[in-house]
C-alpha cells in the first residue's frame, strides 16, 4: 500500500515555469530490511533500528536526570521531574490516586516514548536518505528504501504499543475487581431494579455487556490504526511536498524540497503531541472506566 497525494494546483503553477512534471513521493507503509538475506540481523528494519535509538535517548535522559539527584536539582533533573509531575498530576485526575500509583509506570513511558518516536520522524534525513534515483548531487528523486524510519509510522510498532497497553489494563482490572467482579461489572444489571422490570434490565444489559467486550477486544486495533494512520499521513504529505520539483533540477529541486514542506513540519508538531496525548488519554479512560465500582456494590460492602 502507498500514499499517493497530487496537488494539481500547485503542478499547474510549476508546470509554466519548469517543463517537467514534478514527481510525487509514495511512503511504503512497509518497513524496510536494512540487512537483506541476513538470518541473524532480519528483524532490523529502519523502523526497529530508529525504536532502538529513540529508547536509547529516552533511557539516556532519564539515567542522566536521575543519576545525581540533589535537593537543589540541576538543569535535567529539574525538566525530568517537571515532565513526570505534570504527567502524574494528569493521570490521577482521570483514573485516581490509587490506579495511578499501578497505571502510571505505562502510561507515562508510553508518552513519553510515543512524543519523542513522533517528533524523531520530523529529523531531516529521516525517512529522506536512502537508496533512490538520483536527480542531482547527493539527491535521490523518490527514496524507494530508506534508512531511517519512525516506528511511529510502522503499523507493527503501534500494535505491539497497543497490545501492550490492553494487557496492563487488563491485569489492572482483574487485580481490582477480580474475575466475578469484571464479569458483573461487564455484564451485572444496574440499577437495582427487582421483578419483571428487572429481569428486562438485566437482559438489556447482558446485551450491553455482549457488545463492551467486543469493544474491549477492538480497542488495541483502533488505538494502533489511530496513531498510524496520522504519523503516516503526516510523512506522506511532507515528502509528497518536498518531491514537487524534483524533475526541475538542481538547484530549484533542493530548494523546493525546503521551502515547500517547511511550514507543515510545525502543523506536523502538533499533530505529533496531539497523538501522543490522545493515545496515553484513551489508555487512562479505559482503566478508569474498567476499574471504577459501581455506586450500588460499594453502598453493599458499606452496610
Amino acid at each position: 500500500m502507498s500514499a499517493n497525494f497530487g496537488p494539481p494546483l500547485a503542478m499547474e503553477l510549476f508546470s509554466d515555469l519548469f517543463p517537467t512534471t514534478p514527481v510525487l513521493a509514495n511512503v511504503s507503509s512497509k518497513a524496510i530490511e536494512l540487512f537483506h538475506g541476513s538470518s541473524v540481523l532480519e528483524f532490523l528494519t529502519n523502523s526497529v533500528l530508529v525504536a532502538l535509538v529513540v529508547l536509547g535517548i529516552v533511557l539516556w535522559f532519564s539515567r542522566k536526570a536521575t543519576k545525581n539527584m540533589t535537593l537543589i536539582p540541576h538543569k535535567a533533573q529539574n525538566f525530568f521531574e517537571f515532565i513526570i509531575e505534570f504527567l502524574y498530576d494528569r493521570v490521577v485526575g482521570i483514573v485516581g490516586e490509587k490506579q495511578a500509583k499501578l497505571a502510571f509506570p505505562l502510561l507515562g513511558t508510553l508518552f513519553i516514548y510515543i512524543l519523542v518516536s513522533n517528533w524523531f520522524g520530523l529529523i531531516p534525513g529521516v525517512g529522506t536518505i536512502g537508496v533512490g534515483d538520483a536527480v542531482g548531487p547527493f539527491m535521490v528523486g523518490e527514496v524507494h528504501e530508506p534508512m531511517l524510519r519512525p516506528p511511529t509510522a510502522d503499523l507493527n510498532a503501534t500494535l505491539a504499543l497497543s497490545i501492550s497497553a490492553f494487557l496492563v489494563w487488563l491485569y489492572l482490572t482483574i487485580k481490582e475487581l477480580g474475575v466475578m467482579g469484571f464479569l458483573s461489572h461487564t455484564f451485572g444489571a444496574k440499577g437495582g431494579l427487582k421483578g419483571i422490570m428487572g429481569v428486562v434490565v438485566a437482559i438489556v444489559f447482558l446485551f450491553v455487556g455482549v457488545i463492551e467486550v467486543v469493544s474491549m477486544i477492538l480497542r488495541p486495533m483502533t488505538l494502533s490504526v489511530r496513531l498510524y494512520g496520522n504519523i503516516f499521513a503526516g510523512e506522506s504529505v511532507l515528502h509528497t511536498l518536498g518531491g514537487l520539483l524534483d524533475k526541475a533540477g538542481f538547484p530549484w529541486s533542493f530548494i523546493g524540497s525546503v521551502l515547500f514542506p517547511f511550514p507543515f513540519y510545525f502543523m506536523e508538531l502538533l499533530v505529533g503531541l496531539l497523538q501522543a496525548i490522545v493515545f496515553t488519554l484513551l489508555c487512562s479512560v479505559y482503566i478508569q472506566l474498567s476499574t471504577t465500582h459501581d455506586e450500588h456494590h460499594e453502598e453493599e460492602g458499606h452496610h
